[in-house]
């Protein structure tokens, strides 16, 4: 059977969208195929990738990439997850569904590393529990 395709969508693909790929690959790698892009190409932002380790998820092979590169291709989803994104990006042919979850940019936190370090650990389990809550209601719906 076929995985749902899902593109994570966010600004400079260094965080939120990298976050979000590595949950869905580690919670439904048999039913979903996950990946992500920017309206930006950056790199993947070192906080991301240790706060993700926390959690046992290995990011740290994910490359930043723009979504123009991942086009054509078809998406059964295209999820923006911060709301720049949202606004530059209304629309992605081949996308079949568009969805918004808005996170806070956790790239952009002040303070020490450790400071720092606890914004991106709370979007980081914003996203995971948006994912989750998410697998759960496809799952609900496919089962009726």
């Amino acid at each position: 059977m076929p995985r749902t395709r899902v593109l994570f969508l966010c600004t400079h693909n260094s965080a939120r969208s990298q976050m979000a790929e590595g949950f869905l690959r580690a919670l439904a790698p048999d039913r979903y195929e996950a990946d992500s892009a920017g309206t930006e190409k950056t790199s993947v932002n070192p906080r991301a990738i240790r706060a993700m380790a926390e959690r046992g998820i290995d990011i740290r092979t994910h490359t930043s990439k723009r979504y123009d590169d991942l086009l054509p291709a078809r998406w059964d989803y295209l999820i923006t997850v911060c709301d720049d994104a949202n606004e530059r990006c209304p629309f992605i042919p081949g996308a079949a569904a568009r969805l918004h979850w808005s996170f806070e940019d956790p790239s952009r936190a002040t303070g020490d590393d450790a400071d720092r370090l606890a914004v991106f650990r709370r979007v980081r389990d914003q996203i995971e529990g948006r994912i989750t809550q998410w697998l759960a209601e496809r799952k609900a719906m496919a089962d009726t």
